[in-house]
């Protein structure tokens, strides 16, 4: 009987499966899709239709067995915080045992789609991914702030797993699309980690605003709104994308710095970072659709 199999036996309950599902964070993993399938949309020689699903399901696959094993190393912080005190390994709904059991096989399963039916570097890129989230930028968030730079690493692979699927190599053009989905986490998360700071400091994660205070993280959120503004402008000269992308990039990116600046100036911070956080999905949704439909 498999690893899996025997804990599933092992730990059977009415809501097992939506734990399960729940576990894998689904809207974290609907956004990978996304723009997964953004970088395939914007390659220039687009693979079969079912190399294209099998690359954008086995990179969801192995963001979601990230995301598992993240809650699975930081289940006790997380019991902490009243943000994440209900998750299913926190509240101790779900076993350790299963939930690594099934994270695992999730991960060994992804990467080995994408290395042997889709292409290898697809497949690597994949592997650091889950490997930098899990055992670098996990365990740094209780010793660094820096750990914010670091977990935007794999969060950015999507739409370059997507790009290198279509590809089959790394060029200047993929690193861009990278570079869009990396530097907008930076002020997304930074709004998360105003908004929830105390419980973040309950938990003892070293998130900018508890070590560095408020106004630092403000001031950090709009730096990285320039450079947000600016990177999604670069698939411009590349060719990547016509004019009109431009203008809604511009236009977009424009507005949501204008917030972010705005965020100096009033008083209920947490109101204000709750929107930034909803903005910044607006923009990437936004960004994203743009890249797609303007695609040349």
């Amino acid at each position: 009987m498999s690893t899996v199999a025997a804990a599933v036996e092992e730990e059977t309950h009415p809501g097992l499966f939506r734990d399960l599902v729940e576990l894998s964070k689904p809207r974290i993993t609907r956004m990978v899709a996304f723009t997964s399938a953004a970088g395939l949309w914007l390659a220039p020689d687009r693979p079969s239709w079912w190399v294209s699903i099998l690359a954008v399901f086995a990179t969801a696959m192995v963001v979601s067995a990230a995301n598992m094993l993240n809650q699975y190393l930081e289940r006790d912080s997380d019991a902490l915080m009243s943000r994440t005190r209900t998750r299913p390994l926190a509240s101790g709904r779900l076993s350790p045992a299963l939930a690594l059991a099934v994270s695992l096989s999730l991960g060994v399963l992804s990467i080995a789609i994408l290395v042997f039916l889709v292409n290898p570097l697809a497949g690597l890129l994949a592997f650091i991914a889950l490997v930098s989230y899990v055992w670098i930028y996990t365990p740094m968030k209780r010793l660094s702030t820096d750990a914010l730079l670091v977990g935007a690493v794999p969060g950015a692979m999507p739409p370059l797993i997507g790009w290198v699927s279509a590809t089959g190599q790394l060029d200047l053009k993929g690193i861009v699309l990278f570079s869009i989905l990396f530097v907008w986490q930076l002020p997304h998360f930074l709004a998360i980690a105003i908004m929830l700071q105390d419980d973040y400091a309950r938990g003892g994660l070293r998130v900018h605003p508890v070590v560095r205070g408020e106004r630092s993280a403000k001031r950090w959120a709009i730096v990285w709104s320039v450079a947000q503004l600016l990177v999604s402008l670069l698939v411009l000269p590349m060719g990547m994308v016509s004019w009109p992308y431009g203008v809604v990039a511009a236009l977009a990116g424009l507005a949501y710095l204008a917030f972010a600046i705005y965020g100096l100036r009033v008083e209920d911070t947490r109101r204000w970072a709750l929107r930034l956080m909803f903005a910044s999905i607006f923009w990437l949704g936004i960004v994203f659709t743009a890249l797609m439909v303007w695609s040349t």
